[in-house]
């Protein structure tokens, strides 16, 4: 019996020295969650995590790539449950509701004790961007405004001059007509409906008007420049030289054109390394061609804190790692789009060689105009999603569509500004 009785002490004594053997090595382990949605910065995201691991070694970093139509549906649950990823992207349309929701950290109280961190590095229209009453709570990742791509081939082939500064929307009708060719399936622009920084955010602007007023009280959906920019839209649809808003949830129209299908696409810089991969040299990119006068939305993305994050301070260091020079550095060289920090942003120039990206720093300087966002940005795009695609679809007034967006887009404005 003692020796069954010893037998068994040795047995447990051997599984409670594992047991914290294991501990110490690897449960007692700091990790780091990290989210975002576009796995074509993985390389850059991954360098940036191994120089934070380089000071950090025993902390562990995790990284989930959640496709943007489920991003922040599982994000908000995750949050509001209180977890979710400790540092993760953040967009201009859901800043407003994260931040007042408190599922995000202000990052001044970082900034203000951290002498590496300077916010006058970042491009301001970013820094802008994610901050609330003069507090930055997402650090500026990238930065990316709208220009037109076009397929110099299917231009050659139908002996068209190349689209330059001085293109205007007539020339969009007109050159766009001539490169339509609808035995080959062939159209010569995306009137964009259902995609609206690439598209109808940059026309309103254009025809003289605005999204959102400025004191972020209006809506400039029901003025006569957003009908304006609407009724140009219905027009290239109509006539064949867009795809029809059908065609468009059926197809991308970012598809059709690295198929060879379609001559011109306005499209954000973020969209440079993939059209250049699908189309190499037969790729070219000019301004949007002008209105009343330029305009290009611009937009960016930040690195947001978990407001519940059980240990800031690393947290806050990794989002330095994925901010710092090298990280914009990084970005710059793979071609994904502008780098905010402003010091970087001549690299991103030499990406691709063959393009001219000169257009995009531009476009953010001459006729930059800043992602239209309130509060509440969200809600009020649902509508506006529905009633824009509701329209084209239906074949029911574009205008009386455009007067119940902003009649909703208002109500939802004033009970912002009440609260």
């Amino acid at each position: 019996m003692k020796k069954l009785v010893s037998g068994v002490f040795i047995i447990m004594l051997a599984i409670f020295l594992a047991a914290c053997s294991s501990s110490s090595s690897g449960s007692n382990k700091q990790v780091l969650e990290v989210a975002l949605w576009d796995e074509n910065v993985k390389s850059t995201v991954n360098a940036s995590i191994e120089a934070f691991k380089e000071k950090h070694p025993d902390v562990e970093v995790k990284v989930t790539y959640t496709p943007y139509a489920n991003y922040w549906t599982k994000l908000k649950t995750s949050l509001g449950g209180g977890s979710g990823p400790d540092v993760f992207w953040m967009n201009g349309p859901n800043f407003y509701k994260y931040s007042t929701d408190g599922l995000i950290k202000s990052l001044e109280p970082f900034i203000k004790e951290d002498e590496e961190f300077n916010k006058d590095a970042y491009l301001p229209a970013v820094v802008d961007l994610y901050s609330m009453e003069e507090e930055l709570y997402a650090a500026p990742y990238f930065t990316d405004s709208v220009g037109l791509y076009y397929n110099k081939q299917l231009f050659d082939d139908a002996g068209i001059d190349y689209p330059d500064e001085s293109w205007t929307w007539e020339d969009i009708e007109t050159e766009g007509a001539k490169l339509t060719n609808p035995d080959e399936g062939v159209f010569g622009y995306a009137a964009h409906t259902t995609v609206n920084q690439q598209g109808y955010y940059n026309l309103i602007h254009q025809a003289g008007g605005y999204v959102i007023s400025e004191d972020k009280t209006k809506s400039g959906f029901d003025s006569p420049e957003a009908k304006e920019a609407f009724a140009f839209l219905k027009n290239l649809i109509d006539k064949g030289i867009s795809p029809s808003t059908q065609n468009q949830i059926e197809t991308e129209s970012k598809q059709l054109f690295m198929s060879n299908k379609l001559a011109m696409l306005p499209a954000i810089s973020v969209n440079t390394p993939e059209l250049h991969e699908a189309l190499g040299d037969k790729l070219a990119v000019a301004p949007l061609p002008k209105g009343k006068q330029e305009a290009s939305i611009v937009h960016g993305i930040g690195w947001a804190m978990n407001d519940k994050v059980e240990n800031e301070d690393l947290a806050w260091d990794l989002m330095k790692s994925l901010t710092s020079e090298q990280a914009n550095t990084d970005i710059a060289e793979s071609g994904f789009s502008i780098p905010a920090m402003q010091s970087t942003g001549e690299i991103w120039l030499d990406s691709v060689p063959s393009l001219d990206l000169q257009v995009f720093l531009n476009a953010q300087e001459n006729g930059g105009v800043a992602y239209p966002i309130s509060e509440r940005t969200t809600e009020w795009q649902d509508i506006e999603t529905k009633e824009v695609q509701s329209a084209f679809l239906e074949g029911t007034s574009i205008d009386e569509a455009l007067d119940r967006i902003a009649e909703g887009m208002n109500k939802i404005l004033e009970e912002e500004n009440s609260d």
